[in-house]
């Protein structure tokens, strides 16, 4: 069993940077592929970034040149550092894991982030 904790939400202002983290208990070998996914209240949930353990990352091309996925192996954990963030960012962000990309079945329970001035 693989249990995901996001932590680093909050509000910020229009132009500020976040950085969210994503710790993953329970075995490596089911966390190979972690990523970032959000959901406005109405709306399906989005695909933002992912990445593996051997360094390969991917972004939503809306979020290009604005966020970057990053993992500490070690701890388990990956990283999502978000800069000059926009209003319409404001979402519940959601961390997802699995063995692989085509196979990621792990889900936390979401932080807020909201951008606002």
């Amino acid at each position: 069993q693989v249990q995901l904790v996001e932590s680093g939400g909050g509000l910020v202002q229009p132009g500020g940077s976040l950085r969210l983290a994503c710790a993953a208990s329970g075995s490596m070998l089911v966390t190979n592929a972690m990523g970032w996914y959000r959901q406005v209240p109405g709306k399906q949930r989005e695909f933002v970034a992912t990445s593996t353990r051997d360094g390969n990352a991917y972004y939503a091309d809306s979020m290009k040149g604005r966020v970057t996925i990053s993992r500490d192996n070690a701890k388990n954990t990956a990283y999502l550092q978000m800069n000059n963030l926009k209003p319409e960012d404001t979402a519940v962000y959601y961390c997802r894991a699995g063995p692989s990309i085509a196979i990621m079945n792990y889900w936390g329970q979401g932080t807020q982030v909201t951008v606002s001035s």
